[in-house]
């Protein structure tokens, strides 16, 4: 069966996606949004792409280094191995900087024998708009379009240059090494230099998983999904990607393909609550001066989604001449959905500036700018909250009084009441407290359907929607609470598909969805866990777990049928939503182990 069945390399600039064959299938340098160098992914013809060839005789496997993103394909015949350590460099220069160049090196490391093998290395740059020519020079391979827009990459080897570029065989007697790069090196690398790269980027993510905390049980799932977000994080600015792809479809086929190289307010919000919780505060203060710079005008709204550089207009358009993945066309790149009004956001955002005063204290920069926010949210929130929106899902038709949106009105106004508090701000709590009331009687008195003895998608439908299930998360009800427990019940009885969850099963704009959104089942495992169905729950997990890929990463739906990964990959919001599950789980692993030493 087809799969994505791809790793992800990156060093929080850019990222590679490569199959378990070898084949580097997507990459975009110099940065994670800039056009594709390679995008056999969404063209196996036209797209481009960086392969190793090797006759049938050879078997080929795939791993990551444990505990790093270093990627590592055995190729192995029995008789004669080697491997290709794909990475991208990132590592400290001094105490402030990182060193993360627009590079993929390939690192090829000889196990035994005498291997033989071949290159197909077909960059088309500029999504391959145009021709891509690649030229040999005395230092490198330099590959160049000027059509559309003039590019250049330039690709250094310790093999021989004309034998890589006409994909002639090549014997392995020893350790050599490609390393592509968006700028011309200053210093011609070797092999000694590169494998150094490759060591000090080893001991980088070595260090990184260190400063996470280790879990009793579903330890390695966790930290693989944490470094995968890592990986989501753009260091310049502090952005979180939804994923480093682009229409990677919903459904084979179907036209629901979007860019998901943007930063979804919601989504990083959701994902720097995690990280922050594994201890990574860096990357929570990073984020946190992203809101911050673009939140310059105390009445300005927020849009849903920004550019990568907090670009505020990401324009839509398609890419006619790629075929798209599988034949699903079209190709798009950028997102109209930045237009898109979503009450959520404020809550989403509002959480998480709550949660990192929890977690780190006062002690956290730029408190004044986030008490400004603060009160900035409350200002938009008590204008708006009783307007209809797109919802989380971002239906592209009519707006409606979305459940979601409500509750997470709601969240924004409790975590402001709570910020006050921790601020020492009381003078602004008492009115606060009086909207907050004013919001949670609503969303009981018009979210709930007594004929379907649900909390539903929105007021005055009977549709189911998973996003319900996250009112007990952010505390809007109690897990217990009977309202809940029967909303769960029912969300399972209408919504799951052999476990696997629609988001909901109304029609909307593109009709019925025939895949499976994956953080949809992640939350309904969550939620059966916490009303007490707890090893229905574990039973449920370890299956979905099952779906991933080969190497534990998730895109962001699952096709219902063939249980095949689909959707923009590797989706953060997945991972985020695995690494709760599993946390969950492992908690409750450790008070069983505390009780049975008591007893």
């Amino acid at each position: 069966m087809d799969n994505l069945n791809y790793g992800i390399i990156g060093n929080c600039r850019s990222a590679a996606i490569i199959s378990n064959t070898g084949s580097l299938d997507w990459c975009c340098l110099p940065e994670f949004d800039s056009s594709s160098v390679f995008a056999k992914i969404l063209d196996e013809k036209k797209g481009g792409s960086f392969e190793i060839l090797v006759d049938e005789t050879f078997s080929i496997s795939q791993s990551y280094e444990p505990q790093t993103c270093i990627l590592i394909t055995t190729y192995s015949n029995g008789d004669d191995a080697f491997e290709v350590h794909d990475f991208m460099p990132r590592y400290y220069k001094n105490k402030e900087e990182y060193h993360a160049p627009p590079e993929v090196i390939r690192y090829i490391k000889h196990k035994f024998g005498r291997p033989h093998f071949s290159v197909k290395y077909d960059p088309k740059l500029e999504y391959a708009k145009g021709i891509t020519n690649s030229y040999v020079k005395d230092d490198f391979i330099v590959s160049l379009t000027n059509q559309e827009q003039f590019d250049t990459m330039f690709m250094y080897t310790s093999f021989d240059k004309n034998a890589v570029l006409n994909g002639e065989e090549i014997l392995l007697q020893r350790d050599g090494y490609f390393l592509i790069s968006y700028n011309e090196k200053l210093f011609v690398p070797d092999l000694h230099k590169v494998y150094l790269e490759l060591e000090r980027t080893k001991i980088y993510w070595l260090n990184w998983v260190d400063r996470t905390p280790t879990y009793s049980k579903f330890n390695a799932q966790i930290i693989r999904s944490a470094m995968t977000l890592k990986m989501l994080t753009y260091d310049k600015t502090g952005a979180v990607l939804a994923a480093v792809t682009t229409s990677l479809p919903e459904t084979i086929g179907e036209v629901r393909n979007w860019d998901y190289r943007f930063c979804w307010i919601r989504d990083a919000s959701m994902v720097i609550k995690v990280v922050s919780e594994l201890g990574h505060k860096n990357s929570a203060k990073r984020y946190l001066q992203f809101i911050i710079d673009l939140m310059p005008d105390k009445d300005e709204n927020l849009q849903i989604m920004y550019g990568i550089n907090k670009q505020k207009k990401l324009t839509e358009e398609t890419l006619d001449h790629l075929d798209g993945y599988k034949g699903s066309k079209p190709v798009r790149i950028g997102n109209a959905a930045y237009k898109q009004t979503q009450n959520d956001i404020y809550g989403i955002l509002m959480d998480v500036i709550h949660a990192q005063l929890v977690k780190f204290g006062t002690d956290i920069d730029n408190g004044e700018e986030l008490w400004g926010i603060t009160k900035g949210i409350v200002w938009i929130v008590n204008k708006h909250w009783k307007e209809a929106d797109k919802g989380i899902w971002e239906f592209r038709a009519e707006d409606r009084h979305f459940t979601f949106s409500k509750v997470l009105c709601w969240v924004a106004i409790d975590r402001a009441i709570k910020t006050a508090d921790i601020l020492g701000k009381t003078h602004k709590i008492e009115t606060w407290k009086l909207l907050e009331k004013e919001i949670r009687e609503d969303i009981h008195a018009n979210a709930w359907n007594s004929e379907v003895e649900s909390f539903v998608q929105s007021y005055g439908s009977k549709d189911l929607d998973a996003s319900v299930l996250l009112m007990e998360s952010y505390g809007f009800i109690e897990a217990k609470d009977p309202k809940f427990v029967s909303t769960v019940k029912a969300i399972e009885k209408e919504l799951s598909n052999d476990g696997l969850l629609y988001r909901y099963k109304n029609e909307d704009d593109f009709g019925l969805p025939s895949s499976s959104f994956t953080i949809c089942t992640f939350w309904f495992i969550n939620s059966l866990f916490k009303i007490g169905e707890e090893e229905k729950a574990l039973a449920l997990f370890e299956k979905l777990l099952g779906y991933s890929n080969h190497l534990g990463l998730f895109s962001e739906d699952i096709d219902f049928k063939t249980k095949r990964l689909l959707g923009n990959f590797p989706q953060a919001y997945s991972h985020l939503a695995m690494i709760e599950c599993a946390i969950l789980f492992s908690k409750k692993n450790d008070e069983q182990k505390i009780l049975e030493k008591l007893s």
